[in-house]
């Protein structure tokens, strides 16, 4: 049975074509489906469409229901359509009549949109507390190793002195920015659409600055049809939001693989986080990168299937949109865990020291060499040139234990305190507080 079903309903056919993966979607959103009508309800006894009995009553169903969600006693049954018509007719059958009650005012288009942002703002969340915890480790490391010299690369060449500190930095600093992108997807979720019903508003007085309110959204989407709209626009600027994560996670992954590789061996890891070869004893192969870097280049491809998804689409809800869930859910899953991981690995990240004592190195140093001369006089031209010289008659002969690097971000100047400063300013920009203290009047 369909909440829309009338005398007939669709071929079973159809039915199974048009319903794909919802079902497991439905069981993720179930409790913030349950949020929405909590709300969604108190609003509804506000303009009198609701008793405050049938409001109570409905209040006391609800919360049962979001206790079992909890519980994972929650299951949509058999040839009940989606997670809306469960919650529906379970109220409807312990409470009676009062549950038929609960849609006035709402569309399924409005109620899912509504239970996406929610969502949404949920994993957010999940996603900002793993980031919180790699850039520590990052931070830690940086600071540990910032005196621990390493090969700098241009065009995969050696090309200057870098530190361990630096390079574990730059991720760090890469993530806080990586927060600002993940801070305009948190705000297009923070957005109420709960009222806007298909996309036109509704003839009831729907007081929807109140269901604002007890849902902790920022703010609402004023226009009913954008707030449509704002469906597949919030995934697309999810996507690439996970999608700028991924590639700082990619770019760690494949310096780790390089790094590991004997030829470099500047990093290495105890051997029960690495994997063996069946038929060659030596092999510790980087198998926990090698597979961070695949999923976040398929994380990275999400924003391109998300756009073409919503090519062409015209105003107004499209069945192409139920598609959006496919790349988004498995997504933020992927990420987390990705995430995670690359905070677990380098809690054990092994560095080697003193790499650039070894003369095959000393060339790393030209630059040092050609800023010494300037500094003494010499035009930077004529200081190239004679180093430059030096190289090619292999007379080049650099100290290697010294370097003056003092401006912020440098090696001598990691600007930790700053980078620091950059996390907690993005950190704050999620209000989660507002949040929280909706959910717990609610539930309370």
């Amino acid at each position: 049975m369909k909440l829309w079903q009338k005398a007939t309903g669709s071929k079973k056919e159809v039915e199974q074509f048009t319903i794909g993966r919802d079902p497991e979607f439905d069981i993720v959103l179930a409790p913030f489906d349950v949020l929405g009508s909590m709300a969604h309800a108190h609003m509804l006894e506000k303009i009198g469409l609701l008793t405050a009995e049938d409001n109570v009553v409905l209040q006391k169903g609800l919360k049962e229901i979001y206790a079992e969600i909890g519980e994972g006693k929650f299951a949509i049954a058999p040839g009940v359509e989606d997670v809306h018509s469960q919650v529906e007719f379970l109220l409807t059958e312990r409470y009676g009549e009062v549950g038929k009650k609960l849609h006035s005012g709402r569309s399924r288009n409005d109620q899912v949109l509504v239970d996406l942002k929610l969502f949404y703002r949920s994993a957010i969340r999940e996603l900002v507390e793993e980031i919180e915890e790699l850039f520590a480790m990052l931070m830690e490391l940086s600071e540990k190793h910032k005196n621990n010299l390493m090969p700098g690369y241009t065009h995969t060449q050696l090309a200057m002195p870098s530190s361990f500190g630096l390079w574990f930095g730059s991720f760090a600093e890469g993530l806080t920015e990586d927060l600002g992108l993940l801070k305009a997807a948190f705000d297009l979720s923070n957005k109420n659409p709960l009222g806007s019903a298909a996309g036109y508003g509704s003839s009831f007085p729907l007081d929807r600055t109140l269901t604002t309110e007890l849902l902790g959204f920022a703010d609402l989407h004023h226009n009913v049809i954008n707030a449509q709209n704002s469906r597949g626009k919030t995934e697309r600027t999810l996507a690439f939001a996970m999608a700028g994560i991924a590639g700082t996670l990619n770019r760690l992954a494949t310096d780790v693989c390089l790094f590991m590789n004997q030829h470099f061996a500047f990093i290495a890891f105890p051997d029960d986080l690495t994997t063996g070869s069946s038929i060659m004893p030596h092999k510790k192969n980087p198998d926990v990168f090698e597979l961070i870097r695949a999923k976040t280049n398929q994380i990275q491809g999400v924003p391109t299937t998300v756009s073409l998804l919503l090519t062409n689409m015209s105003t107004g809800y499209h069945r192409d949109m139920q598609l959006l869930k496919e790349e988004i859910f498995p997504a933020f899953e992927m990420l987390k865990s990705c995430v995670a991981m690359s905070t677990f690995m380098l809690r054990s990240i092994k560095v080697r020291q003193n790499i650039l004592q070894d003369s095959f190195y000393k060339h790393l140093f030209s630059v040092e060499v050609v800023n010494e001369l300037v500094l003494k006089g010499v035009p930077f031209r004529d200081a190239y040139k004679q180093v430059g010289l030096e190289i090619e008659a292999d007379q080049f002969a650099p100290d290697q234990s010294q370097l003056s690097h003092s401006h912020e971000g440098s090696i001598g100047n990691l600007s930790l305190a700053a980078i620091q400063g950059k996390m907690d300013a993005a950190k704050q920009a999620f209000d989660f507080s507002k949040i929280d203290l909706a959910y717990s009047s609610l539930i309370s």
